[in-house]
């Protein structure tokens, strides 16, 4: 506790933006399904949010960098409330698309501002527990996000506002911050060419995982309505697979430190492919077997992404720890923006399973990729392998929550007063 205190408030307020964003994410196709959204255009509003959640995480460094980290923080949290309530003021598909958008961009962008703080708050010999506190903070909010939809009516105006009023709280406790001001933000960019020499098989694979989570991630409540299931089992559905996925890389995490991590990948691929061919073949009715299949499925896909992290950066120099973690976030946000167009294209033409139809195909060609990698380069050296660290989904990570990673506690990072140009001390950080 001594050590978690200073950062309190901060984990705090991001524990707010979570909530609002479990909530907001879920309500979003719930409430587009009632009011007759076809599959296809709920799933342009999933891509719509993951193309503002990239744009975010390129651009709001470089407004931060010219107004500082507090005022953009409070753009980011007003603008991510007054989309919310847009979408609720005028419920159709050419409104909600560019709401989604906004809400996106400022959800990364306040994201990136708070693990920014955090990461000056926290000392180097407790970034590990207090990294810790905040992703299961963040998870249990999210999840409480999705949960509390149960508690009221889809149809109406209530969970909107709630989410509104909670991108709104997410602001107080860094616009009251007394401490000094982060350095700049990390400023991602894509270098294919270094990725692609890196890890072949990191490249391909994190663009699959991102189109099979930004799919089952906006259209999984579309696949559990239309599948009859009650609200509140839809609720559970989507945040019982979210947790599946942080109690998996427990074992996941111990598994791949000690085997090659291209297998241990490949089982996770296997393990929904297996959870897939039961939605699509068997196409389970009860309520308990639906939630059953979530759990293993969910657990699987969103215990993938540390997996590819921790091997792609087992061969990466120890100064690009951050230029991969980062690069291979923006290539899982692509995969992210086609994902739910993909599946609500194919559940257009083949029903509610057409969503896994479109996710048992990446992961397919996970398993054949990475039986083919197998035969092109051994596997590393244990006693050189990075250690795996559990992590959020990716589609709520951010460029600095790589810099918040415990991994890069040997890497000094620069601090710079709130007015100070980003171009004096990025050079210590991604670039």
């Amino acid at each position: 506790m001594p050590q978690i205190l200073p950062v309190f408030a901060l984990i705090a307020g991001s524990a707010f933006l979570m909530f609002a964003g479990g909530i907001n994410g879920l309500i979003i196709p719930l409430r587009g399904s009632v009011e007759g959204f076809s599959p296809f255009g709920l799933g342009l509003l999933g891509s719509a949010w993951a193309f503002g959640y990239v744009g975010g995480c390129i651009l709001v460094p470089h407004l931060v960098a010219r107004v500082g980290h507090i005022r953009t923080f409070s753009v980011m949290c007003a603008l991510a409330a007054i989309s919310v309530l847009g979408s609720l003021l005028a419920i159709h598909i050419a409104v909600w698309l560019p709401m989604r958008l906004v809400c996106g961009f400022c959800f990364s962008g306040a994201a990136m501002i708070v693990e920014s703080w955090l990461n000056e708050s926290t000392g180097v010999e407790r970034r590990g527990r207090v990294f810790g506190v905040y992703m299961t903070a963040n998870l249990i909010a999210t999840t409480l996000g999705n949960l509390v939809i149960m508690a009221g009516d889809a149809t109406g105006f209530v969970f909107f506002v709630l989410a509104a009023l909670f991108y709104c709280l997410a602001l107080l406790p860094t616009a009251l911050t007394s401490g000094r001001a982060p350095p700049p933000l990390v400023q991602a960019r894509l270098n294919l060419r270094l990725l692609w020499r890196n890890s072949p098989y990191a490249v391909v694979s994190i663009i699959l995982v991102g189109i099979s989570n930004g799919a089952f991630g906006t259209m999984g409540a579309v696949f559990a309505t239309s599948n009859n299931l009650p609200v509140t089992a839809v609720t559970l559905f989507m945040a019982l697979s979210l947790l599946a996925g942080a109690l998996y890389q427990i074992p996941v995490g111990f598994l791949s430190d000690r085997f090659d991590r291209r297998w241990v990948l490949m089982a996770l691929a296997c393990i929904a492919a297996a959870a897939e061919l039961w939605f699509i073949l068997w196409r389970p009715a009860g309520i308990y077997e639906n939630l059953v299949a979530a759990a293993v499925f969910g657990g699987a896909i969103y215990s993938m992404y540390p997996v590819i992290v921790a091997h792609a950066n087992d061969r990466a120099e120890p100064d690009t720890f951050l230029q991969i973690s980062g690069g291979l976030l923006l290539l899982f946000g692509i995969g992210a923006i086609a994902g739910p167009a993909i599946g609500g294209a194919i559940m257009m033409f083949y029903g509610p399973a057409g969503l896994f139809l479109t996710t048992i195909c990446t992961h397919v060609l996970i398993v054949i990729y990475g039986l083919r990698r197998l035969s092109s380069r051994a596997e590393i050296a244990h006693e050189i392998k990075t250690e795996f660290v559990h992590t959020m989904p990716a589609r709520l990570a951010t460029p600095e929550s790589a810099v918040l990673d415990p991994r890069t506690s040997e890497i000094e990072m620069p601090s710079a007063p709130e007015d100070k140009p980003a171009s004096a001390t990025v050079s210590g950080r991604i670039a």
